[in-house]
């Protein structure tokens, strides 16, 4: 028969035997031996307990995460190895990290190191003669300003480059795959690697930077306009470079066990396939963005 709990249960009260109410198994303790459900005891119906579980679920405040984070980006790669060779106990998944520090990317003002504004896309990309002429036809078309149709656009790719940021983790996939390409590794091995690398970005070049630029501005009250100017596209860019070399030579020596010159080379080769891929990124944003416009 089922077993009713009164509130606190008891040291003695985990021996009783339970009838699991997801498979029917017979169990003691708190938790069924085959399925895994676990027994509700009436304090974990409390409010406290529930909001508990969802911060734990959905913010920081889990030791797992932070622990996780902190390996990316002390140790790039490792997470990653640890994944794609099985061990998945001790530290968190990489898509797990990257889905909680998308929701911090999304939901927060950081700064926008995948995006590039209206001004970025006319003037300093490779397809910047093709991104004016659709611009320029569309402004006739619609009878706008330049002013006022750059202000829209703004406004809009801002929210577009937060939600199809995993398209860059896909397209960063491919040069690690083709750069660091072995028998021994699956394409679901270097999507692991450029989820764990997007992770890093988000962590370090996003809001990482945020925070830092927020407390420089507020120990030497420096204007909003005036820390803006530093951090204009060319800066973020050199910014990307540096870090995500960072972060790929490490990767190559811990996921994919190279080592000396090779190392360098494929590194360097690996700055440039995700520089790429970031432009690829941000030309697949522009045309999204005028679609939707």
């Amino acid at each position: 028969m089922i077993i009713l709990f009164s509130y606190g249960m008891a040291d003695g009260d985990m021996m009783l035997e339970h009838i699991c109410k997801s498979c029917g198994n017979s169990f003691h303790g708190l938790y069924c031996n085959l399925c895994g459900e676990k027994v509700i005891l009436p304090r974990d119906r409390q409010i406290g307990a529930a909001m508990s579980k969802v911060l734990i679920a959905t913010t920081f405040n889990d030791n797992k995460f932070l622990h996780s984070l902190w390996t990316t980006i002390s140790n790039p790669g490792f997470l990653s190895r640890q994944y794609v060779d099985g061990r998945r106990v001790m530290y968190m998944r990489p898509l797990q990290m990257f889905f909680i520090l998308n929701v911090a990317y999304f939901f927060f003002p950081v700064l926008q190191m995948f995006n590039a504004s209206l001004y970025t896309q006319l003037n300093v990309l490779p397809h910047s003669t093709l991104a004016r002429e659709i611009v320029f036809k569309k402004i006739q078309l619609e009878g706008m300003s330049m002013k006022g149709f750059e202000l829209i656009y703004n406004n809009k790719t801002v929210g577009l480059a937060k939600l199809l940021i995993v398209i860059f983790v896909v397209l960063a996939a491919l040069p690690l795959s083709l750069i660091f390409r072995r028998r021994n590794r699956y394409f679901s091995d270097h999507l692991a690697l450029s989820i764990e690398l997007t992770s890093f970005n988000l962590a370090v070049n996003a809001i990482g930077l945020t925070v830092v630029f927020w407390v420089i501005s507020k120990l030497f009250q420096v204007s909003h306009a005036g820390s803006a100017s530093y951090l204009n596209d060319l800066t973020l860019t050199i910014i990307f470079v540096s870090t995500n070399l960072y972060f790929i030579m490490y990767a190559g020596r811990t996921f994919y066990n190279q080592k000396g010159k090779r190392l360098v080379f494929k590194a360097l080769g690996g700055i440039i396939g995700l520089f790429l891929a970031l432009e690829a990124y941000r030309l697949i944003l522009f045309f999204i963005t005028i679609w939707l416009l």
